[in-house]
């Protein structure tokens, strides 16, 4: 009995489940993807979610849920996945987000929810990240959608911003009764979601436009290519347009630059740019009204997650691609998955590696980058050893484009055009991080704008902060 027990199936798993691995996840091949912009991940089918959900052990004291920044009931969730109740597992997790099949796909579990897993003491943690993404979807296909919103208390809300922040108060404000109105600048509502992320990485179609209209469903009202600053200002919307109170959920959206000779050659762009372009204005077909400049040779200047996908987006888009980082590969900020899909789909990585130059053509075209090569000092205030150039290391990339990918701060069109409203030396909005309040009474903030650049987990819990600090201040219960 103990060896049939053992024994192996045709996936290298054991017959009762090897409870110390997770079952593995089906992906394109790197030869094949890195010549298109399909979906990555394939994701699970249900026998192999329904496999993995049977590795959870249901903990007491779930350690999970407190690694998640919008607080799902994990464990439970799970269990219904192990019973094949996955309509009852989506409604599970929708009481707490709005975006599951987007955070399925773009959270950082393994530094959260799953970091957290006990599971993950004496094997690999559970695959909820890949669980929450198969029920997501398996909801999406059977045209299930989250339970509706209370009664309308007839109180209206404006929301700033229709990216993960915006789009989480939004839906939370209208759950409970809430009319809530969503003005993005855009002119397609999703903030970073459709801009900024790739194709490759969270499909826009498929995913991301499915998950607004569940929002919209609930009773959110979008209108896109509203400035506000601009058109319209959150006084005026506080004074004139009947709107009891405003959360900010604008983002950071204006790009930094090194501040280093040639750089605002021909051929350098933002990531911001570089990805807008693709993502959101189809840059990568030939009809695209907004094209993407045809590029040999790519350096991509950052370490992090948006620096992974500006680098792979120029891959599909047919160069040679080098990532320029100042650190080694332990300093990486970006996702281990991110380094590790674009190491198997080809890009180089130029570690301890530093620009000090851009050079141009005659015509002010980049035709190459001068570097320094780095070591590690002392750690600095992040903690991470300071690099130190090596003198004498100077060397050149020939190249035709140049990448910017070193972080975003918030464009400080909102702060200057409002009354009363605090901001710090970074530009970004201050506020209460429990419960979104702001120096201005009745206008709450949370994500990128208050934070600076951070992941989309992070802004939703922010979100759901100030609707809830915006409940209790309209409802008296407190807050003011």
């Amino acid at each position: 009995m103990a060896a049939a027990a053992c024994a192996k199936d045709e996936k290298g798993r054991t017959s009762m489940g090897d409870v110390l691995k997770k079952v593995p996840v089906r992906e394109q091949e790197a030869a094949v993807r890195a010549g298109n912009f399909e979906e990555v991940c394939l994701g699970y089918n249900q026998e192999e979610a329904m496999e993995e959900a049977s590795r959870c052990i249901g903990c007491k004291n779930a350690q999970c849920i407190k690694g998640c920044p919008v607080s799902i009931d994990i464990p439970d969730f799970i269990g219904k996945v192990k019973q094949g109740d996955i309509a009852g597992a989506y409604q599970s997790i929708s009481r707490s987000s709005a975006l599951p099949a987007v955070c399925g796909r773009v959270c950082p579990q393994e530094t959260q929810c799953e970091g957290k897993c006990i599971r993950g003491i004496k094997g690999e943690p559970i695959s909820i990240g890949k669980l929450e993404r198969f029920v997501a979807d398996w909801a999406r296909e059977a045209g299930i959608r989250p339970e509706g919103p209370a009664e309308k208390n007839g109180k209206k809300v404006a929301v700033i911003g229709s990216g993960p922040a915006g789009l989480t108060c939004a839906g939370d404000l209208a759950k409970m009764g809430y009319d809530v109105t969503i003005f993005e600048a855009l002119h397609e509502p999703g903030g970073v979601l459709v801009y900024g992320i790739p194709e490759f990485r969270l499909p826009k179609e498929a995913v991301v436009k499915k998950e607004i209209e569940n929002v919209k469903a609930l009773g959110v009202k979008i209108e896109t290519n509203v400035i506000v600053g601009k058109s319209v200002t959150i006084d005026s919307l506080l004074q004139e347009e009947g709107f009891s109170a405003v959360f900010i959920g604008s983002g950071a959206g204006l790009p930094k630059f090194m501040g280093i000779p040639g750089e605002n050659a021909n051929g350098v762009f933002s990531a911001n740019e570089y990805l807008t372009r693709s993502n959101l204005m189809k840059a990568f077909m030939d009809s695209a009204p907004t094209p993407i400049m045809p590029s040999k040779k790519v350096a991509v200047v950052g370490g992090g997650n948006v620096a992974m996908d500006a680098a792979r987006t120029a891959l599909r888009l047919g160069a040679e691609v080098h990532i320029v980082y100042r650190r080694s590969e332990a300093e990486l900020p970006a996702r281990v998955e991110e380094v590790h899909h674009a190491k198997e789909e080809g890009i180089h990585f130029d570690l301890l590696t530093n620009p000090v130059e851009i050079l141009t053509d005659e015509k002010g075209w980049v035709k190459g980058m001068v570097c320094v090569r780095m070591e590690l000092g002392e750690p600095d205030a992040s903690g991470r050893r300071r690099p130190v150039e090596i003198k004498g290391s100077e060397f050149t990339l020939e190249l035709d484009t140049v990448i910017m990918a070193l972080g975003t701060s918030p464009n400080p069109l909102i702060s200057s055009t409002t009354q009363g409203l605090e901001t710090n030396k970074w530009k970004c909005i201050v506020a209460d991080e429990t419960d979104g309040r702001t120096s201005k009474e009745g206008v709450y903030a949370g994500g990128d704008a208050v934070t600076g650049a951070a992941t989309v987990i992070l802004a939703m819990g922010a979100g759901k902060a100030g609707a809830k600090g915006i409940d209790e201040f309209l409802s008296g219960k407190g807050g003011a």
